[in-house]
């Protein structure tokens, strides 16, 4: 009978245990190099401005499991004669749609094509926008010579997806004078919970907001002689913006002059979606360390969070250009009764999964 040789079985079992040990230690070192990947992805950020090019008046909005953004193309009113498109998956890796919307498909309109909003609606959208920057006989900018801001306003372009193409709805302005001293421009359009469609607009220092009818046509009316009620608040310019976050709607607009660093977004609350508005303060003006004339803003909620973003535009420094303005994120908090804390303007931007 054959002895067994207890040092063969002694040093089986000390190689099992260290084959045992490498294994774990390998397993170990793979998680902890996900973890870290997994974390420095979570860490990444924006970083602004968000995407490349001269682009102001941005409009954020989301559909289904993505971020859209439509920006003005800034640049002189003869050469803004499109709009792009901007998509992302989690607001920080954009992808471009060159011209959604031109001067092409909209033939009342000519120049200064600007300040897109879009909604959805029936699984249609609906790209409603400013063109011509219309002008009227004893106001500031009239030009007897200049046939273009002559007629023009706001209009309204369809189309099956948010990328377009998107075509001309009416074949004409759908607000093409002056109601309120507000010119038509610079136009929101928001929907209530109770599936109510309002649109905010105007410039010159003068707010109104409408009823949108069923079709998106025309309007409904306020009482039997008012269609467009005037909304402003204090220190109100242009560029109207609303959301609603809990019980409360938010009003927001632009002060200043869009072409220097006066620019800056205000805001007001209300238990009511046309109002009033009262101004409680100022949360986005220039930051000379950073940028300056931040301004004409939207904002976007994350689904299913708390977490919010304000988007808007700004000048970086040094710059010499009127029309050299870009696209930025932030973070847009909250105190504790509501009201809106002062925005930061950063480099670095914003990433949903990392506070």
């Amino acid at each position: 009978m054959k002895v067994p040789n207890n040092n063969f079985y002694f040093n089986f079992k000390i190689m099992k245990r260290s084959l045992l040990t490498i294994a774990l230690g390998i397993l170990l070192s793979i998680l902890i190099y996900s973890c870290q990947n997994d974390r420095k992805k979570i860490n990444v950020k924006s970083k602004n401005p968000i995407f490349e090019g001269w682009y102001a008046d941005p409009e954020g909005m989301v559909f289904g499991d993505q971020y859209w953004i439509f920006p003005t193309f800034s640049a002189k009113y003869e050469d803004q004669v499109f709009l792009d498109a901007f998509s992302s998956k989690d607001l920080i890796q954009w992808k471009k749609h060159k011209h959604v919307l031109d001067t092409s498909t909209i033939k009342w309109a000519k120049q200064a094509l600007w300040a897109p909003s879009i909604i959805e609606k029936n699984k249609r959208y609906y790209l409603f926008f400013s063109a011509n920057d219309l002008q009227r006989p004893g106001g500031p900018y009239w030009n007897e010579k200049d046939d273009i801001s002559h007629y023009g306003g706001i209009g309204v372009a369809v189309a099956d997806t948010p990328s377009g193409p998107y075509e001309d709805y009416l074949g004409k302005p759908l607000v093409s004078e002056f109601h309120n001293d507000a010119q038509p421009i610079d136009q929101f359009v928001f929907k209530d919970i109770d599936d109510t469609y309002y649109m905010f607009y105007g410039g010159w220092q003068h707010c109104n907001v409408a009823i949108l009818n069923d079709d998106f046509t025309g309007f409904m009316p306020w009482s039997e002689n008012q269609i467009f009620k005037e909304i402003t608040p204090e220190g109100y310019v242009e560029g109207p913006f609303m959301f609603r976050k809990k019980n409360s709607y938010y009003f927001m607009w632009s002060e200043g002059n869009w072409g220097n660093d006066t620019y800056k977004v205000a805001y007001a609350m209300s238990k009511n979606a046309a109002g009033p508005y009262k101004r409680i303060g100022t949360i986005l003006e220039s930051d000379k360390t950073i940028a300056t004339g931040a301004g004409h803003n939207s904002v976007i909620n994350v689904p299913n969070t708390d977490q919010w973003f304000i988007v808007y535009h700004r000048r970086p420094i040094p710059n010499k250009g009127r029309d050299h303005r870009v696209v930025c994120i932030e973070r847009l908090e909250f105190n504790e009764d509501g009201t809106i804390k002062e925005v930061k303007m950063t480099f670095e931007g914003v990433n949903p999964k990392f506070k």
